[in-house]
């Protein structure tokens, strides 16, 4: 965070300053007291710390106020002042409006010193986001200091908090930004307007929020909207709801995209896209003078060629020379948790590969889940046993029952060994739509042939004793873990967490 004084803060977020009630600077405000960091964890909070209260389903931030004082914190940012606080409190109307108030305030800050130059890049899409993300900050950081979300911090508490990282020395600032409503971009992109936006997809996640994919498309486009006067609005070309967005750039657009028919002469593009049996994709970067660059990426999922290119255009734009791209992607074997993650599991002697991509899930990234399943080990001797351990998807709608068959069906025609759809023993809703998955799969199998066997459990105990008992009956089995973070295959990600994950 840039340096702040108390005044300074309480102006910013429109609060009223109040003295500590105990501790040794009871009863008054320390003169010059500098907050440098701000956090909504109590556990964080440090010499010159600021904590925003917050409000939530199950913990309330104003628990953890007192004591503060005794930690070195410079302030606290409170909705009503805590009686035993020692220490000074700013307080506001609501604590989350004033996160985002002194999140945009450091930005502006930030703009303003005339020392550094400095580059806010927003990005947003209905899936590939932190993947994109975790691209763009390794090969930003490779180029300067560049400060970028931990894990999927985009909505309107993990944006600001993140922005309230950045400080003088941080050259390059990667925001994401999720919305679940439209106009949630738009707030977000007033606390940190963007110089680039990138839009990767507009799909049908939260379709059961936003009512209808045109919705869905509005609410991205917010991030087009919110641009800086000169920014430069990146869209993916081979997808025609990102596309017709360039009619609201307020200045440049560069595009990028597979399809080659789609590029201008601004783009970078792929060819001789590739995947080697565990799916790790391969291909060419092509600039617009000619200029190539092989890449092959160290995670796996043929959909992330597409993220990567997303990454490689900005970090392009901003001076990057193609091969130093092509390098850095190929060595970046982490991401952030449960994304296409493979690992080892050896669990009651049996062993298996698994492929963590638990995070969340929608139509589209099952499908992009289930081909790079598909997909692996294709090109060996001996194939595989590939299995699909798949969740709920959420907020889809009226149609989710039909969604989920659909995704079972298309588990079931691209050949793979095993479906086990999970449900829920306790949740009647989660259950129902895997009893959907798994009657899609069946209904495809019987009308259109096949081989797989399905499953339809009801627990992640059910689904751990039937994958173990899977792998040990079938050396080299691989298994993909996907569902909606809610469903609750988390679990099973964590309780098949390996203490040595594989290198490949």
């Amino acid at each position: 965070m840039m340096p702040m004084t108390i005044t300074e803060i309480a102006e910013a977020v429109g609060g009223t300053v109040t003295a500590p009630f105990a501790g040794e600077h009871a009863g008054g405000v320390p003169d010059g007291e500098v907050a440098r960091s701000a956090t909504s964890d109590s556990r964080l909070v440090g010499e010159g710390g600021v904590f925003v209260a917050i409000k939530g389903e199950r913990v309330d931030g104003h628990d953890y106020v007192a004591g503060l004082g005794a930690k070195g914190a410079a302030a606290a940012i409170v909705d009503h002042a805590v009686s035993d606080a020692d220490v000074t409190q700013i307080v506001v109307d609501d604590t989350v409006e004033a996160l985002g108030a002194l999140a945009r305030h450091n930005i502006e800050r930030r703009r303003a010193d005339a020392g550094k130059p400095f580059t806010l890049v927003a990005l947003t899409g209905s899936v590939g986001k932190t993947t994109t993300k975790d691209l763009l900050k390794s090969l930003l950081s490779t180029l300067d200091e560049t400060v970028a979300p931990v894990g999927s911090f985009n909505n309107e508490i993990g944006l600001p908090l993140t922005a309230l990282t950045v400080n003088a020395d941080t050259r390059y600032f990667v925001a994401e930004m999720g919305a679940n409503h439209v106009g949630e971009i738009a707030r977000l992109t007033t606390i940190a307007p963007p110089d680039i936006a990138i839009v990767l997809k507009v799909g049908v996640a939260h379709l059961g929020e936003f009512g209808s994919v045109e919705r869905i498309a509005q609410a991205k486009s917010e991030i087009v909207r919110g641009l800086l006067p000169s920014g430069t609005a990146v869209l993916n070309a081979d997808d025609a709801h990102v596309a017709a967005m360039r009619s609201i750039a307020p200045a440049d657009v560069v595009w990028f995209g597979i399809d080659p028919a789609h590029a201008d002469e601004d783009a970078l593009t792929v060819r001789e896209l590739t995947t080697d049996d565990m799916d790790h994709p391969s291909f060419t970067l092509v600039a617009a003078n000619g200029d190539t660059a092989d890449v092959r990426l160290a995670i796996p999922g043929a959909h992330n060629a597409m993220n990567a290119l997303a990454a490689s255009t900005v970090a392009h734009m901003l001076g990057m020379p193609l091969d130093d791209i092509a390098r850095v992607l190929g060595e970046q074997r982490r991401i952030s948790p449960h994304r296409m993650a493979v690992s080892t599991v050896e669990r009651d002697g049996a062993v298996f590969t698994l492929i963590d991509d638990s995070f969340n899930a929608n139509p589209d990234s099952m499908r992009a889940g289930l081909d790079g399943l598909a997909r692996w080990g294709a090109g060996r001797k001996t194939q595989p046993y590939r299995v699909a351990v798949l969740g709920a998807m959420l907020e889809l709608g009226g149609d989710e029952q039909g969604l989920h068959r659909s995704i079972g069906a298309y588990a079931a025609e691209l050949g793979l060994d095993r479906i086990v759809a999970v449900g829920s023993a306790t949740d009647a809703e989660f259950d129902a739509l895997a009893g959907a998955l798994a009657e899609g799969a069946c209904t495809a199998i019987a009308s259109r042939g096949g081989t797989a066997a399905v499953d339809w459990v009801h627990d992640a105990d059910e689904a751990d004793r039937l994958v173990t008992s899977i792998a040990s009956e079938h050396p080299g089995t691989v298994a993909l873990l996907k569902g909606s973070h809610a469903s609750g295959l988390s679990t099973l990600a964590e309780r098949w967490a390996p203490a040595d994950p594989a290198r490949r």
